[in-house]
């Protein structure tokens, strides 16, 4: 370090000045990018019948896509410092919000919701008296002796 910290805010993003964050940063943002991806992919066909798990997952696309992507970019068009690291600072914690503060009461709400419908939907069935007893099959080929 040649240069008071706070100077360092304002010197290009790129290997000469940042020779051990530069390629670091630019290689895990292409492999969260792409494990983003595949991510999103693999959990929106598992869970196509739970409207708020995609929604989640949606938000967590585009703002890890607009994240990862800025950050690529930042390092190939020689950024300022702050700039990738305001970046890296606000996407990764618009990410963290949006799992553990905006949806954990969204899919609270929605768990109680399946649990009620599901507690009905067994009650139903068995709210009848003629639901629990078999039906006859049909008279017996033989009779007894």
């Amino acid at each position: 370090m040649t240069l008071p910290p706070w100077e360092y805010l304002f010197v290009p993003f790129n290997s000469v000045f940042f020779p051990d964050l530069f390629h670091p940063t630019w290689i895990a943002s292409l492999v969260l990018l792409v494990g983003l991806l595949v991510l999103y992919n693999v959990r929106t066909r598992q869970l196509h019948r739970h409207p708020p798990y995609l929604d989640m997952w949606e938000w967590l696309l585009w703002s890890g896509l607009i994240t990862f992507s800025v950050l690529i970019v930042g390092a190939l068009f020689v950024f300022d410092f702050f700039i990738v690291l305001a970046t890296m600072i606000i996407g990764l914690g618009v990410m963290a919000w949006i799992r553990f503060r905006k949806f954990p009461p969204v899919l609270a709400a929605y768990g109680h919701r399946l649990a009620r419908e599901h507690y009905f939907a067994r009650t139903a069935k068995t709210s009848r008296p003629e639901s629990t007893i078999r039906p006859k099959t049909g008279r017996r080929s033989r009779r007894r002796r």
